[in-house]
């Protein structure tokens, strides 16, 4: 696949790392020389420097035969004018943008194809904000991912001594909990993958995927860890947009209310917006997260999560600590280093958080070849869950028809559920898989795959035989 990447950033390189994985023909274009031959130097890809909205460097970065262009800089306009230039000039049929300003989303029309023409919009606040609530809502796990409209969930969690599980097989589980549909799909120990079976004994500190339904998520964390109180007392740190999205997500019409949110900007009163208007139980204040005055002022002793979601790591992670050294109960710093990332497990900072890795999986199931409804990028990008569309018959497709344990799966690939439409409710259930299922046409099959590098390889076992269309 023919792939235009308009933007070098840290998303830009991100978008770029993944998809060389897989084999794709990738073309990087950005006006800052240096980020172009880093990207050259460590990727196997071709790099065009120059403005992206001029149509001649368009054309030199090969345009006129592109199947995807990515529009992902740091600016909402370029981006979306490069998605016309795209479409008007070069007829490129899929045309994504990443959009930051959040109230253009009252306006559709002109993000589709009457206005700028993008196929599709990516909100990175909002897949942050996502993500960050569902931390918020389940304290003991790192990740949560849903699957078929939030009815499925694929989470994260490290086992803790003492609980239900560990120290017990995995085949314990269904005799834990007989009535919840739920399956273990991987256990990391010491940052590498077992080799799972029912035989497979959890232990303390191993880290834990596992699935089941949305609203069975706590009943299956609690046989790992221990149950933990709810969040009440809220401190997020260093960027006001974001936290305030955060907030109203929290404590607005959707949210659960009754979270206690303290946020805190240096920059605030630098802001001519600074807005009036804010979400219930929720103050804003001056000051900075590395303040340890300011901290204490705040109650720091007392705060259930604290958030550092700045601009920059480094104040996160200082930020961070701080506050798990004045007696923050948990502590999330946004940082989208890797290197950062890596450093920070196994420190008193409980969960870091990536705005690249949570717009990545957004961007990834638009890319992805078949018919891929989500696509969610797991232990920072190294992993990934698909929900894939099983389409065809028997003679057409490599999966319809055959049982999961009779398909060719590459190497710690799994199939960990499928989503099946009830004929006669309309509704989707949940099955979980074994290797006697016979998966159908139609079944939304739910893929775990432990290296992004065999994507290609669960691409090829979906697709369907040309004829079938």
């Amino acid at each position: 696949m023919q792939i235009l990447i308009i933007g070098a950033g840290r998303v830009g390189c991100a978008v770029a790392e993944t998809l060389v994985a897989e084999a794709n023909d990738i073309t990087v274009v950005d006006s800052d020389r240096l980020r172009v031959e880093n990207l050259q130097s460590r990727l196997d890809l071709r790099g065009v420097v120059g403005n992206a909205l001029s149509p001649q460097v368009l054309t030199s970065a090969g345009a006129q035969d592109a199947d995807i262009i990515l529009a992902v800089t740091a600016n909402d306009e370029t981006n979306m004018s490069v998605c016309l230039l795209a479409s008007r000039l070069f007829n490129i049929p899929t045309r994504i943008a990443r959009v930051r300003n959040s109230e253009l989303r009252n306006y559709t029309r002109l993000l589709a194809e009457e206005g700028f023409q993008i196929t599709s919009s990516i909100w990175p606040e909002q897949a942050l904000t996502e993500s960050l609530m569902r931390l918020i809502e389940f304290p003991e796990a790192l990740q949560i991912q849903t699957f078929g409209d939030g009815k499925v969930a694929l989470f994260c969690v490290r086992a803790m001594a003492g609980s239900p599980l560990v120290g017990r097989t995995v085949r314990e589980l269904s005799v834990h909990l007989p009535t919840v549909p739920v399956r273990i799909v991987a256990v990391f120990r010491r940052n590498r993958r077992l080799d799972l079976s029912g035989d497979t004994v959890i232990e303390s500190g191993d880290e834990v995927i596992a699935l089941s339904q949305g609203r069975d998520i706590r009943r299956v964390i609690t046989e790992f860890r221990h149950h933990e109180e709810r969040i009440r007392r809220v401190i997020i740190g260093a960027n006001t947009t974001l936290a305030l999205q955060l907030a109203e997500a929290l404590n607005g019409p959707e949210g659960r209310k009754g979270y206690q949110i303290s946020i805190v900007d240096p920059n605030l009163d630098k802001d001519l917006n600074c807005p009036t208007d804010l979400p219930k139980d929720t103050n804003l204040f001056h000051g900075s997260i590395t303040d340890e005055e300011m901290l204490t002022s705040l109650g720091i002793e007392q705060c259930d999560t604290f958030l550092a979601l700045g601009a920059h790591d480094e104040t996160n992670i200082m930020g961070a600590l701080l506050a798990k050294k004045l007696g923050a109960r948990r502590v999330i710093a946004l940082t989208d280093n890797t290197t950062f990332s890596d450093l920070m497990q196994g420190t008193q900072i409980d969960i870091t958080v990536s705005s690249t890795q949570a717009t990545l999986g957004e961007l990834l199931r638009h890319v992805r070849h078949g018919d891929v409804v989500a696509a969610h990028s797991l232990r920072r990008g190294v992993a990934e869950a698909l929900e894939i569309v099983a389409h065809g018959n028997k003679k057409s497709s490599r999966v319809v028809g055959k049982r999961i344990g009779a398909l060719s799966l590459p190497a710690g690939t799994s199939v960990a559920a499928i989503l099946r439409e009830d004929e006669n409710s309309g509704e989707s259930n949940l099955i979980i898989a074994s290797r006697d299922l016979v998966i159908e046409s139609e079944d939304h099959v739910i893929v775990f795959v432990p290296n992004k590098r065999l994507i290609p390889q669960v691409e090829e076992l979906f697709a369907v035989d040309v004829g079938f269309f």
